[in-house]
């Protein structure tokens, strides 16, 4: 039973850095080659997982070396704008100025109901007010609007605005982040003395940030009170 424990652990972890190793991707977002080499990589570490008889060598080796493919893959892809097209294939205009390319939809096999319900997730209702919709890659749809169907913008209106810079994290949890604090130009005094003024500690903070603005923003922990 502990051998199995152990086998399991070592697969997980193995395929935990393969998955880090392919990068930042959301499943939605993976090309299908992606998505196949994870499919297929979480098989080939299962195998072992099942039958304690089979080496662990037996699931890491296969694993790895599908990791390795998808690794030479991606490099070739990135640097051959054909390989792409060949590989990820290219995106696709199924709506063009306000019309359905019913040509289109068909070679790619996606039915107007599946239209339909992607356009109302990007707050679209009326298929007349789209200028372009492109099925990417990844199968995800990009909705440009029209023009005059477009939210207005401050600077459609000339109205002047603000830098607005990135929050940054400066209490998670009672602990204090210090790379943030860095990055944002204060020092840990800085912060003990603003603790101080709300008369707290950095134990008793849930949550504290500064806000885009430059205003520092504590939410304390609700057993603290």
């Amino acid at each position: 039973m502990l051998n199995t424990f152990f086998r399991a652990l070592i697969l997980y972890i193995g395929v935990v850095i393969g998955m880090r190793i392919m990068g930042k991707r959301q499943v939605g977002e993976l090309q299908p080659f992606e998505l196949v080499i994870t499919l297929m990589i979480a098989e080939v570490a299962s195998v072992p997982m099942q039958a304690p008889g089979i080496p662990l060598i037996n699931g890491l080796v296969p694993a790895f070396t599908l990791l390795l493919s998808q690794v030479l893959l991606s490099y070739i892809i990135l640097k051959s704008g054909r390989a792409r097209g060949i590989i990820c294939g290219t995106p696709s205009i199924v709506i063009r100025n306000g019309k359905i390319v019913q040509k289109e939809l068909a070679r790619l096999r996606f039915n107007v109901n599946d239209l339909l319900e992607q356009l109302r997730t990007n707050n679209i209702v009326n298929v007349s007010d789209v200028e372009y919709a492109i099925l990417e890659t990844n199968g995800q749809l990009t909705v440009i609007p029209k023009a005059q169907k477009r939210p207005a913008t401050p600077e459609d209106l000339n109205l002047p605005t603000r830098y607005e810079g990135l929050p940054y994290n400066l209490i998670m949890d009672g602990h204090i982040q210090h790379k943030n604090l860095t990055e944002a130009g204060l020092d840990i005094d800085w912060l003990m003395q603003q603790l101080q003024v709300n008369g707290l500690k950095a134990r008793d903070v849930f949550y504290a940030y500064l806000d885009s603005q430059g205003n520092l923003q504590i939410e304390i922990k609700e057993n603290r009170r």
